[in-house]
């Protein structure tokens, strides 16, 4: 099973760009789709974004298609959220999540969760 830590997160303006940081231990890394999702105050957990194992699928939540970019470092065991334009309605803990395939990620079957990290988003 693959250990999951996020970094990066913090307060921004709106219209900031900030990029959040997944490193996973484990020797599965580089054959586990990988995921973002985001949990906003007494709302539930939704999907923003998922990469297939080799990098070469990127799946976004409508939300923030064109603004946020997930990408991967297999050489390096992390996996990246780039946001830009960030918006108010941002604002949430980041969760990075591993799974079999950005499908199953993107339907919330997961293998492994990090801790989250918070992105506060000031208008």
């Amino acid at each position: 099973q693959v250990q999951l830590v996020e970094s990066g997160g913090g307060l921004v303006q709106a219209g900031d760009s900030l990029r959040l940081s997944c490193a996973a231990s484990g020797r599965t890394f580089s054959s586990n789709a990988m995921g973002w999702f985001r949990q906003a105050p007494e709302k539930e957990r939704k999907f923003v974004a998922a990469i297939s194992w080799s990098g070469g699928s990127t799946y976004y939540a409508d939300s923030v298609k064109g603004r946020f970019a997930i990408s991967r470092d297999n050489a390096k065991n992390t996996v990246y959220l780039q946001m830009n334009s960030l918006k108010p309605e941002d604002t949430a803990v980041y969760y990075c999540a591993s799974g079999g395939s950005p499908l199953a990620i993107r339907l919330k079957d997961v293998a492994s969760w990090g801790q989250g990290t918070q992105v506060t988003v000031s208008s």
